[in-house]
């Protein structure tokens, strides 16, 4: 039986390292915050929601631009206080919005080999299983994001802090979990040699 999940994207960074906003780098003909959308909605969740932080008027602005904008902007205040505080904000707001949902999606913007396919086997993986467990991407030797979280620990995402992401979860699960193998989810853009990876 499909359940109903939500993406959360965290799109909060400043991208300090790259030294300009990688949300808006362009891979093909679309920014990556706005491919990202795509995808996740192509996948079947929803609602899909984009928190935003560091740079969040250029950001907001260039969703509705590039037509990707069916995602629901969510301005997390304190992102310079770490990656926590994005997953805190974006899953108030799934709260919010549609308090019947099964499980969260956390994804970040970053990692160019995603495809919509293994966003629906995420989530496929997390559907079949009796009991609440998360599907994580299994890349290069580790788990990591996308991953999709059961309602059921949510309060455990909550209890992150700082700059702990839904890996420390991956790495100690509070309850069982399913790998989905994700060839290339280990190439994300953090410096400006990364780009050439884009091509």
């Amino acid at each position: 039986m499909k359940r109903q999940i939500g993406a959360i994207i965290l799109a909060a960074g400043a991208s300090s390292r790259l030294g300009r906003p990688k949300q808006l780098l362009l891979h093909g003909a679309e920014t990556l915050i706005g491919r990202v959308i795509r995808l996740a909605n192509e996948s079947g969740a929803s609602p899909v929601i984009a928190v935003l932080g560091a740079h969040c008027e250029l950001i907001a602005k260039a969703i509705q631009i590039d037509g990707a904008g069916r995602a629901i902007p969510v301005m997390n205040d304190r992102w310079n206080e770490g990656i926590a505080t994005s997953i805190h904000a974006g899953l108030r707001a799934l709260d919010l919005t549609a308090p019947e949902a099964a499980g969260a999606m956390i994804l970040s913007c970053d990692q160019p080999r995603l495809t919509a396919d293994h966003l629906r086997m995420l989530m496929e993986a997390f559907s079949q299983q009796v009991e609440p467990a998360i599907a994580a991407s299994a890349y290069a030797g580790t788990l990591g994001v996308p991953a999709v979280f059961p309602r059921e620990v949510f309060s455990e995402l909550f209890a992150l802090g700082g700059d702990k992401g839904a890996r420390a979860l991956l790495m100690k699960p509070p309850c069982p979990l399913v790998a989905v193998e994700f060839p290339g989810g280990e190439i994300d853009i953090d410096l400006p040699a990364d780009l050439a990876q884009l091509e």
